[in-house]
């Protein structure tokens, strides 16, 4: 028997008949021994509602307020799945993440975990019941009602499967499992069987949108196996071949097979460029500058500094696109005077892809096959990032697609090449 910790996305639990299927899918891993905790999110949109009830009312709601009012479409969805496992015979009870307790900072919208006491789901569990936690939320010292942020659902079920010492989290979701790229793009991609920790935290970093990126380092940090696999598959299959699915987040040393050069091609449309001309070359210009821009609580991605020509340097940067406006008008009005920069230039029509793959740390040449494959297509690079298991650019975002298709072919990832011939070399 196994301790399994199952999450179901909002489109998972987006409507009644689909909360019924969950229920069946909950019910039969029940029935065969295992016991089994769900976290669910709330109904598809029903948060994007609610936030928007708020914003008719004011235009800058209080955070505190928005934790209370987001709060209650996961209480909603849960106490619906617990009644659907009721009705089909299975024992349930539906908990609030207050009632747990998840205990959590006191950061409004964007909560942290700092603990999780699972002595009263894991009662319920030796009681034969299934424990459904709400996703999303918990409570501050205070005893204020919290939420983690978006996504904060996977965070919640990766957080509860490592309190519980979980044999797995199953991340269940729209999609089969994780792509080598989007299949939106790349018809081709395949879903990987298996993929390392590291690998999925820089695809989630890098813009892969299949996990939250905080529920990917929590499972790092615990060591909690992860599997991301579909929910709209027939709730009844068996669970021989349901267990097998998906994909498995796991740890390097578990894989037993020599890796794939590059596993996966990540890519992020939201990105904007920022180069500030012929700064002075001189201790502290960096801090000078990216300094009041993280005051102003926007993250910086990737930096760039060139060689130093007269005394003078020019520093490129790149930010969250969402983030363009705010940050052109600091560099203008406060960064570029002090730090005297003869021109600033602005550029939101840039975009990140990324090869990812634990195998480049013991194979050369990767970064150079990658820039070769994109100077044949014509794509020019504007900034490079690295990392042991990663190599990114940033690139006009017109040429996103095309890039992201022929990094697919270069690395072997397409469906139909041999991965092991294609990465020779």
């Amino acid at each position: 028997m196994s301790l399994i910790v199952q999450k179901y996305g909002g489109t998972s639990m987006g409507s009644v008949e689909r909360i019924k299927n969950v229920a069946r899918r909950v019910a039969k891993w029940h029935a065969a021994g295992h016991q089994v905790v769900v976290v669910p999110s709330a109904m598809a949109g029903e948060t994007n509602r609610l936030l928007g009830l708020a914003k008719e009312i004011s235009a800058n709601p209080d955070g505190r307020e928005l934790d209370q009012l987001a709060a209650t479409g996961e209480q909603a969805s849960s106490a619906l799945l617990a009644i659907a496992l009721q009705t089909l015979g299975t024992p349930a009870r539906s908990y609030t993440g207050w009632q747990v307790p998840v205990r959590t900072d006191s950061s409004f919208t964007k909560a942290r975990i700092n603990s999780i006491d699972g002595s009263r789901v894991q009662a319920d569990l030796d009681a034969g019941r299934v424990v459904i936690v709400t996703g999303f939320q918990g409570i501050d010292d205070d005893g204020n009602i919290t939420t983690l942020g978006r996504g904060g659902s996977d965070t919640s079920a990766v957080a509860v499967a490592a309190a519980l010492k979980a044999d797995e989290c199953l991340i269940f979701t729209d999609v089969d499992g994780v792509y080598t790229t989007d299949p939106r793009i790349v018809p081709e991609a395949r879903r990987m069987n298996v993929i390392s920790f590291e690998e999925m935290l820089e695809m989630a970093s890098l813009g892969s949108k299949v996990l939250q990126i905080r529920s990917v380092e929590f499972a790092g940090k615990y060591r909690v196996p992860v599997r991301v696999l579909s929910s709209l598959t027939d709730p009844m299959i068996p669970l021989e071949e349901e267990m097998s699915s998906g994909t498995l987040i796991t740890f390097e040393e578990d894989q037993k097979m020599e890796h794939a050069v590059v596993s996966g091609i990540a890519f992020s449309r939201d990105e904007a460029k920022f180069t500030l001309l012929s700064v002075p070359d001189k201790p502290g210009v960096a801090y000078s500058i990216l300094g009041p821009v993280a005051a102003a609580n926007i993250d910086v991605d990737m930096i760039l500094q060139n060689q130093s020509v007269e005394g003078t340097t020019d520093f490129s940067f790149t930010v969250n696109r969402n983030d363009f406006a705010r940050t052109l008008e600091l560099l203008k009005n406060q960064v570029g005077p002090a730090v005297g920069a003869e021109e600033i230039v602005a550029d939101d029509k840039v975009c990140k892809v990324s090869i990812v793959g634990i195998g480049m740390r013991s194979h050369v040449g990767v970064a150079s096959r990658m820039f070769r494959t994109l100077a044949e297509e014509g794509i020019n690079i504007q900034m490079i990032s690295t990392s042991e298991i990663k190599t990114s650019v940033v690139i006009d975002d017109k040429y996103m697609e095309l890039a992201v298709r022929a990094l697919h072919r270069a690395f072997g990832l397409d469906a139909e090449t041999p991965a092991a011939d294609a990465q020779q070399g």
